[in-house]
């Protein structure tokens, strides 16, 4: 799998700690920076690992900010991603299992190294569930992206 992450300044610590993490998984890392701790907009990594994915480039991403909700919000504004910011190793592979989540957002200012690690393990790990209720689910929350929740 291809796994394009992207980094704004305050997840540029953690950066070569998940993208070494992601390789060695067995997995091809799409890099999309950032190569400084000088300051950038979030929105415009969130962007860059979204289309990523919208254009098959890659089929999961990881966005790494100061809290995770920026490049979640932002993410979530792509039509074809579903982001979640996830701070524990449960929703890491819940999120992909039921809700099809392809972007994992997470805070570096909110969690560690060790526990962001773990992450991203369980993140690459999950494998989407077809069971009935799943299915139906996801189908509502592509209707209402579709629609923007207006009938």
């Amino acid at each position: 799998m291809i796994v394009a992450c992207g980094f704004d300044h305050a997840g540029f610590l953690l950066r070569p700690r998940l993208l070494a993490l992601v390789q060695a998984a067995g997995h091809q890392v799409l890099d999309l920076g950032t190569d400084s701790p000088e300051p950038i907009d979030y929105p415009d990594k969130a962007l860059e690992v979204g289309m990523a994915i919208v254009a098959g480039t890659a089929q999961r991403g990881i966005l790494v900010c100061g809290s995770g909700a920026g490049v979640s919000v932002a993410a979530c504004k792509i039509r074809g991603i579903r982001a979640a910011t996830i701070h524990d190793t449960y929703t890491a592979h819940q999120a992909v299992e039921h809700d099809d989540v392809n972007v994992l957002c997470l805070g570096a200012r909110v969690i560690g190294p060790e526990v962001a690690a773990e992450i991203v393990v369980a993140f690459l790990r999950a494998e989407l569930s077809n069971e009935e209720r799943h299915v139906r689910r996801r189908a509502k929350i592509d209707e209402l992206e579709r629609t923007g929740g207006i009938s």
